[in-house]
C-alpha cells in the first residue's frame, strides 16, 4: 500500500547565508545556516545533505523539496546570462511614437539586443480592434528571427489585459514558424500599461535560457543524492511553483525571499494581520501580513533600471543588517551601512579577528549576543555603543512607520539571522515577536508555502454581467494554481479584488482574483 510521504526539505539561498530545514509534517525537526557558496548548485546540495544527516533521514523519504532564490533577480540586475530577445508589438497603427526598451539602461539594451518588430493589430480601450492581426507580418518577423538565431521572443498587444486573442494567435504562428524558440506572452505577466507590461514581459523572456540552467542545477543536486522527489520553486506571492511552471516565468521569483521569510513569519506566530521585520546579514526587509500573505504593491516597481507592473510584494528594503559597516563621521555623526561585510562576515568583523567595524560587533560589545572574542570589542565608548543601538531602533522604527497603513499601534514580528541586532521594544508597536526558529524563517516559509494561482484582467459587466465575469475569473485562477501543482480538492480563493474603471465603457471592471491550494501528495510503495 502507496503511504504518504510527509518529509519536506525547504532551502532558501540568500546573498549572505543559506538556510536549509527540513520538517516533518508541520514540524521544523533540524535547521542550519551556512554562508553561501559561489556555486549555488553544490551550495544547495550541502545544504540538503547536512539537514538530512543531522536528522538523520534517508533520501527516499523526502516527500519535496522547496528552494528560494535571488539568482534569476541578481542576473538581470547584474546583466548576466541573459540572451537576446525579440521584441513583437502588436500595435500598428498606433504607439510608434513610444518604442519598445524606452528609457531601458544602455546597457542593458546592449545585452539583450535591439531586435523590435512592430506589426499590425491591437485593442482599444473597450476591447474594438485598432485593426485585424495580419499573419503575413507574423511570418516575415518569424523569417527575421531565424535569420539572427534568437531564441527567446516577447509578445506584447495593446490593451491584451482586455483581449488575449491576438497575442496567443501570434504565438500560435509563430510556434508553427519557429518550433525551438521561447514565447512569453505579456497577458501572461504584467497589468494595465502597455510599456510596464512589456518590459516585464522582455525581462520574462531574457531569461528563459538561464532558466532551464538554474532550474537543472537544483535537479542535479537532488540526484547527486539520490533525492527522487517533486521540486518546486518560491514565487513572491508567498507560493510555490513547479518546475515547468518557474521555466515559462522565472521573474515570478523575484523578491521570493522576503515573502518567503513572511510566510515563514505568519506560520510561527499564527499571525495574519502584521509587519514582518526580516533582518539579514545585509539588508532589512519589511513587508505586510493580511490575511497570512504577504500585502502586494499597488504602484509600478523598478528593477535593475527598468520599470515593470507585474505583481511583485510590497517591500521596504533598507541598509541594515547583521553585517552593516558603521562608521563615526568627522562630526560625530553614526553613519550605519548601507555597504557590508555580507558572507565574509566570520572573516572581516571585530569579533572573529577582523579590522571592521560592524552593527554585529557592536551588539556583542553592548551585552546582547554572545558571539566571536568578545575582548577584541571591549574597548569601544559605551556611549559610542549606546548611540549606535538608537541608531539601528531608529532606523527600523521609521521603516516600519512607513509601511502602516494607520497610527495605531501593530503587532511586529522579527525573523531572520540579524534580528539580535534588536535588543527592545520597537516604538509604533503593539508587541513584538521573536519567534523560535526565527533565523530560519525564510526557509520555512519556503517549506509550508501553498502552490497559488491569480488572474488579473478588465472584464465588461456590460458584455458578460457580473456572475459570469467572476466565474470565469475564479475559473482561470484555480486552472492557473492546478497547473502550477495544486491539489484539487484543496483549492480556495484567498482574495478577490474588484475594481471598476470608471473611464472605460461598458461597464468595464478589473477583476483579481487569487487561489491557494496544498501540494499534491507524494506517495511510495
Amino acid at each position: 500500500m502507496a503511504k504518504q510521504k510527509k518529509i519536506r526539505i525547504g532551502i532558501d539561498v540568500g546573498g549572505t547565508n543559506t538556510d536549509a530545514i527540513l520538517m516533518d509534517g508541520s514540524k521544523v525537526c533540524v535547521s542550519i545556516k551556512v554562508p553561501t557558496s559561489g556555486d549555488i548548485g553544490s551550495g544547495v546540495a550541502a545544504a540538503a545533505r547536512a539537514v538530512m544527516e543531522k536528522a538523520d533521514v534517508k533520501a527516499e523519504d523526502i516527500g519535496e523539496v522547496m528552494i528560494g532564490t535571488t539568482q534569476f533577480t541578481n542576473a538581470f540586475i547584474e546583466r548576466k546570462q541573459l540572451v537576446e530577445v525579440a521584441v513583437i508589438r502588436i500595435a500598428l497603427p498606433a504607439t510608434t511614437s513610444i518604442l519598445p526598451y524606452t528609457d531601458w539602461p544602455v546597457d542593458l539594451r546592449e545585452v539583450v539586443g535591439d531586435n523590435i518588430f512592430l506589426v499590425h493589430g491591437g485593442n482599444e480601450f473597450d476591447g474594438r480592434e485598432i485593426t485585424a492581426l495580419r499573419e503575413e507580418e507574423i511570418v516575415a518577423v518569424a523569417r527575421q528571427i531565424r535569420q539572427r538565431n534568437i531564441s527567446a521572443v516577447a509578445i506584447s498587444s495593446l490593451f491584451s489585459a482586455i483581449d488575449v486573442s491576438m497575442e496567443e494567435k501570434a504565438a500560435e504562428i509563430l510556434r508553427r514558424e519557429c518550433p525551438d524558440v521561447k514565447i512569453t506572452l505579456s497577458n501572461e505577466i504584467g497589468r494595465l500599461g502597455l510599456i510596464e507590461r512589456e518590459n516585464a514581459t522582455i525581462m520574462n523572456a531574457s531569461l528563459s535560457s538561464f532558466v532551464e540552467t538554474v532550474v537543472g542545477g537544483f535537479r542535479a543536486a537532488l540526484e547527486e543524492l539520490k533525492i527522487d522527489a517533486p521540486l518546486f520553486v518560491s514565487q513572491n506571492d508567498g507560493t510555490l511553483m513547479s518546475e515547468d511552471y518557474v521555466g515559462r516565468y522565472p521573474v515570478l521569483t523575484f523578491a521570493s525571499g522576503p515573502t518567503n521569510s513572511m510566510r515563514g513569519a505568519a506560520n510561527l506566530t499564527a499571525k495574519e494581520e502584521a509587519i514582518v521585520v526580516d533582518i539579514g546579514g545585509t539588508t532589512t526587509d519589511i513587508g505586510v501580513l493580511t490575511n497570512g500573505f504577504p500585502r502586494e504593491s499597488s504602484i509600478p516597481v523598478d528593477i535593475g533600471g527598468v520599470r515593470t507592473n507585474f505583481r511583485m510584494p510590497d517591500i521596504l528594503s533598507i541598509g541594515l543588517g547583521g553585517g552593516s559597516i558603521v562608521r563615526q563621521l568627522e562630526d560625530g555623526e553614526i553613519r550605519i551601512g548601507p555597504d557590508s561585510v555580507g558572507y565574509r562576515l566570520t572573516e572581516e568583523a571585530m569579533i572573529f579577528g577582523g579590522e571592521t567595524l560592524t552593527v554585529t560587533d557592536v551588539i556583542v560589545a553592548a551585552g546582547h549576543a554572545k558571539l566571536g572574542d568578545l575582548s577584541r570589542v571591549a574597548h569601544l565608548d559605551k556611549e559610542f555603543v549606546t548611540r549606535v543601538e538608537d541608531r539601528i531602533h531608529a532606523m527600523i522604527e521609521t521603516a516600519v512607520d512607513r509601511m502602516k497603513t494607520s497610527k495605531d499601534d501593530t503587532p511586529v514580528i522579527l525573523v531572520g539571522g540579524g534580528s539580535i541586532i534588536v535588543s527592545r521594544n520597537l516604538k509604533g508597536t503593539s508587541e513584538l515577536l521573536i519567534p523560535e526558529n526565527f533565523g530560519v524563517a525564510n526557509a520555512i516559509g519556503a517549506a509550508i508555502a501553498q502552490v497559488g494561482g491569480e488572474v488579473d484582467r478588465i472584464y465588461s459587466y456590460s458584455e458578460l454581467g457580473r456572475d459570469k465575469a467572476m466565474e470565469e475569473a475564479r475559473n482561470e485562477a484555480m486552472e492557473n494554481c492546478l497547473n502550477a501543482g495544486a491539489n484539487p480538492e484543496s483549492l480556495k480563493i484567498v482574495d478577490i479584488e474588484e475594481l471598476p474603471l470608471s473611464y472605460l465603457p461598458g461597464g468595464a471592471v478589473r477583476l483579481r482574483v487569487k487561489v491557494v491550494g496544498e501540494l499534491l501528495e507524494t506517495t511510495s510503495a
